[in-house]
């Protein structure tokens, strides 16, 4: 059989336009949902993305933390390109094997008993929403179907996600919001209790707010939000989907906490790179979800589950939660010092694992801190209005931490009035 290219090799097809015509006709064609930078990447390796021009660049954003693998990891691209040539995709009317091992890995590694799939984190949550309140309606309660989410969150782009995430610009324009969500501030369980009601179906949270501004919970909030659902029959919904599958050096981020949820969506870095998405659930929730209530065309496709099954063996053979926390502890470390260096710029560093943030002061334009650092090679995204977010592969070497800490020191140094 004959595989993909090797790790990081050019691909042999000839190329059909010259690397100059891709900018505009990519201008002029995709929609203009984005705010995308004025270059068209072409192949990577590692860490290390290349564009049309040759140009390198170090990638700290992972397809926004999910090319957990990095760029043509020969275990994926052998794994995803064995499976295309044994089965792509079939029905859900039909088991896959590749499906059934991968339900029963992630039951095992996340101490959950069911799993639903689909192909996004939004899809995910969307799933979690519909179980959270369709598990009250078949218990004879069909009123109880409020659910407690915070301000700042994130959880998609879906109608339902965007209902439950809480930052009011992604809402608008689009008619009236979903009905029964209840938005309170982020770590105040004070205010959570005081939403809490027996109309309440379930708490939705993020063990870390990532698109918020890489904003860890204070402590005892998430395992305050696991009594208060315990002490009022509400479940508690996680949102894993950034700082899940090994993200933040445990399998769950949940875990640092010592909470377990009724319910996880993962995405992201679950595929490492191959569209996927999961819902994960405690048995006494699996007849909320009778046939026909919820589906996906392409959710739990084999090739979908190989890619995601070959990154959990990843994960576990290159020790890379591990790695995790001794290379994120570097990465905070030199993102805290920068802080301190640059005190008007930046108020400071948070995160956990290879989740960071570097905060930049108010005042401080963070879009053009970005783009300098893209101009020294270094991609990165922004999380919240003022927060340069990190999240390279898990893969990532230390010497490549080091060189994006001082991608950054330059770029700080270069912003001084």
């Amino acid at each position: 059989m004959t595989l993909a290219p090797a790790y990081g090799a050019e691909s042999p097809i000839a190329e059909l336009l010259e690397p100059e015509d891709l900018l505009p006709i990519a201008e002029r064609r995709l929609v203009g949902n984005y705010r995308q930078a004025s270059f068209v990447l072409e192949r990577g390796k590692g860490c290390e993305l290349w564009d049309t021009e040759g140009r390198r660049y170090l990638d700290f954003c992972a397809g926004v933390a999910v090319c957990s693998l990095g760029h043509a990891h020969p275990r994926l691209v052998a794994a995803i390109a064995e499976q295309a040539a044994r089965l792509m995709h079939v029905s859900n009317y039909f088991y896959n094997a590749e499906n059934a091992r991968l339900a029963d890995e992630l039951c095992k590694k996340s101490g959950m008993d069911r799993a639903f799939f689909c192909n996004s984190g939004a899809e995910a949550n969307e799933a979690m929403l519909k179980l959270a309140r369709r598990f009250f309606f078949t218990r004879g309660e069909p009123d109880r179907y409020r659910v407690i989410a915070f301000d700042n969150a994130f959880h998609g782009r879906t109608l339902g996600a965007v209902a439950l995430t809480g930052t009011p610009k992604y809402r608008e324009g689009f008619g009236p919001p979903l009905a029964g969500v209840t938005h309170v501030p982020y770590g105040d369980l004070d205010a959570v209790k005081a939403a809490m009601g027996p109309d309440v179906a379930a708490i939705f949270v993020e063990p870390v707010q990532g698109e918020g501004g890489v904003i860890p919970p204070p402590k005892g909030f998430l395992p305050g939000l696991r009594s208060l659902c315990d002490a009022h029959g509400a479940l508690l919904c996680l949102d894993e989907v950034q700082t899940g599958i090994g993200r933040t050096g445990t399998f769950l981020g949940s875990e640092h906490d010592g909470v377990e949820g009724d319910a996880i969506a993962l995405a992201k870095g679950l595929g490492g790179g191959f569209p996927i998405g999961a819902l994960l659930i405690k048995e006494r929730l699996n007849s909320a979800l009778t046939p026909g209530t919820h589906g996906s065309t392409f959710g739990g496709n084999p090739l979908a589950s190989r890619a995601a099954r070959t990154v959990l063996a990843v994960l576990d053979e290159e020790k890379l939660m591990e790695g995790a926390v001794t290379k994120g502890q570097r990465l905070a470390e030199g993102l805290a010092a920068l802080a301190k260096e640059h005190p008007a710029l930046c108020v400071g560093q948070r995160g956990r694992g290879l989740l960071q943030g570097l905060t930049l002061a108010q005042g401080v334009d963070t879009r053009a801190v970005l783009g300098r650092a893209r101009a020294h090679g270094l991609l990165l995204t922004v999380a919240g209005a003022t927060t340069l977010r990190y999240t390279p592969p898990l893969v990532v070497s230390e010497a490549e931490i080091d060189e994006a800490i001082a991608i950054t020191g330059r770029v700080l140094a270069e912003m001084k009035p």
